[in-house]
């Protein structure tokens, strides 16, 4: 087994990305690869499929990897539940709801322990691990604590590569200084250097790279492109400044902006088609009137709920819907459409009760636990949109706190496999909640939902033409490519202790050990 660790100067530089594509490629190469990132801080989530939680981007840099996610590969998953407290997901499964300062002091043997055995696992069943790490490596004030970065690379033996965004600007200064910062033993085992995201003429960054390979004595590996739209699914909500909506669409989709957003990736499936552009709005005054108006999943309801009632969204969300407008509930939006939310454990804030915006009648208990799966559905809705694609079958999963009880005026959205109702829907079939996301990626239900949208505005209906699940594994390769033709491969190879045998048709043939 040979791993490769990728580390960042900052969040968002690109080490998901560039983890995702050395996932491919090594796939494309014949191995058998599995990405590893020991903690990861995030919103966006994926469910396994014996249903454990871990970070959206390991689970998708799985399917770039070509197998199937498990909880080995991101064993500790901090999900933020305020500015001092987070959810910590240990293994796939709640564990404990920890303020910063306890998590750092008291916590940390029993963490290292999961990922040094999770690492094991991962080790004894692959060919090559791919390590991402969290953050910057050189955070002085937690050295010592992080979990993540160079005592993971260290543990591993794993050669790092060293990645910096130069979009942001600084690009030189954050290289160097993030080297200098690290102790002597870490530095020693940062093997190369990229430079994400460059625009323009790479010719004139030469004197630049020839600067930090003479200052750092590492080679630099590689330039690579800033890329619009990568076609990956994004790490994080950082992501989301960077979102451009399509200036040539038909039909306009509106999500509120939350403040505890989480798994936006929900929308990301609208992105491939045509007529379509999904707007994020911060403030209700940006609002105007869009097709369809989404509350997507939140990481604290009771949180949001309130910062609905505080800017003013929770008027502008029910003028909406008395005009007629689509409102969509995903998870914590569902919990909120509701008529009330009651957290009698204290789960999130510590209050007992908010109410909710009336839209649908269902009330929302949370209880202690947590539903993490995945599930098979029918839309069975008789009224509105929906009615319209009633029988087209959807896949998502489920990760939410709470149960929500309808009462007689909200009927099923979904049927699922086992024949339970999911979600809810008004009378007049224009508010409907639901706890699946990922339920956009089935191209018949979306295309069918969309082309109703587009007959209530007197436009044709569009055929089915975009595969989402194709679209995506034509984004991993397209990704591959680009990572091949601007780094220096060879050199990655080398520090594996793996060569090539050959190449057929322009493409890298199997490798072997020297």
């Amino acid at each position: 087994m040979a791993a490769k660790a990728v580390k960042g100067t900052t969040s968002h530089a690109g080490k998901s990305i560039l983890c995702t594509a050395l996932c491919r490629i090594f796939r494309q190469e014949g191995f058998r690869v599995a990405p590893f990132k020991a903690q990861n801080m995030s919103l966006n989530a994926y469910v396994t499929a014996d249903g454990g939680e871990i970070g959206r981007a390991q689970g998708v840099q799985a399917e770039a990897a070509g197998v199937e996610a498990t909880v080995d590969m991101n064993p500790i998953l901090l999900k933020p539940k305020g500015d001092t407290v987070s959810q910590v997901v240990l293994r796939g499964r709640p564990w404990a709801d920890v303020r910063a300062a306890d998590y750092r002091d008291r916590r940390l043997v029993p963490l290292w322990e999961a990922v040094r055995e999770s690492f094991a696992r991962l080790a004894a069943e692959h060919d090559l691990i791919v390590i991402e790490g969290a953050g910057s490596p050189a955070e002085v004030n937690l050295r010592g604590r992080d979990l993540a970065n160079m005592k993971v690379a260290a543990l591993t033996g794993a050669p790092v590569i060293l990645v910096a965004d130069i979009d942001r600007g600084g690009v030189f200064a954050s290289l160097v200084g993030t080297l200098e910062l690290l102790e002597p033993e870490e530095r020693r085992l940062v093997k190369g250097l990229v430079i994400n995201k460059f625009r323009g003429d790479e010719g004139l960054l030469t004197p630049g790279l020839d600067f930090l390979s003479a200052r750092t004595g590492c080679p630099v590996l590689g330039v690579l492109p800033y890329l619009a739209d990568p076609g990956v699914e994004p790490e994080d909500s950082v992501s989301l400044a960077e979102w451009r909506a399509n200036p040539h669409a038909e039909l306009d989709l509106a999500v509120v902006r939350l403040p505890c957003i989480s798994n936006f990736t929900d929308f990301e499936p609208f992105r491939g088609e045509p007529d379509v552009a999904v707007r994020y709005v911060v403030h209700p005054a940006g609002l105007g009137r869009p097709d369809a108006l989404f509350l997507p999943g939140t990481k604290n309801t009771t949180r949001d709920l309130l910062y609905l009632y505080e800017s003013g969204w929770a008027g502008a969300i029910r003028a909406y819907a008395a005009a007629g407008g689509e409102v969509v509930g995903i998870c914590g939006g569902y919990q909120m459409l509701g008529r009330e939310v009651h957290d009698p454990v204290g789960s999130e804030e510590g209050i007992p009760h908010v109410p909710g915006l009336g839209l649908l009648d269902t009330v929302t208990v949370f209880r202690p636990g947590k539903v993490t799966r995945r599930t098979v559905a029918t839309v069975v809705a008789e009224a509105g949109l929906l009615a319209e694609v009633r029988g087209e079958p959807v896949r998502g999963y489920e990760i939410h706190a709470g149960e929500t009880a309808a009462g007689p005026d909200a009927g099923p959205v979904f049927a699922c496999s086992d024949g339970t109702p999911e979600g809810a829907l008004n009378p007049e079939g224009t508010v409907w909640g639901t706890y699946l996301h990922g339920l956009f990626e089935a191209d018949g239900f979306r295309r069918g939902w969309l082309n109703a949208l587009r007959r209530r505005r007197g436009l044709a209906p569009l055929p089915a033409r975009f595969s989402f699940a194709t679209a995506k594994e034509e984004a991993f390769d397209r990704l591959a490519a680009v990572v091949r033709r601007r780094l220096r491969l060879d050199l990655i190879y080398g520090w594996l202790g793996l060569s090539r045998a050959g190449a057929v048709g322009g493409k890298t043939g199997p490798l072997r050990r020297p």
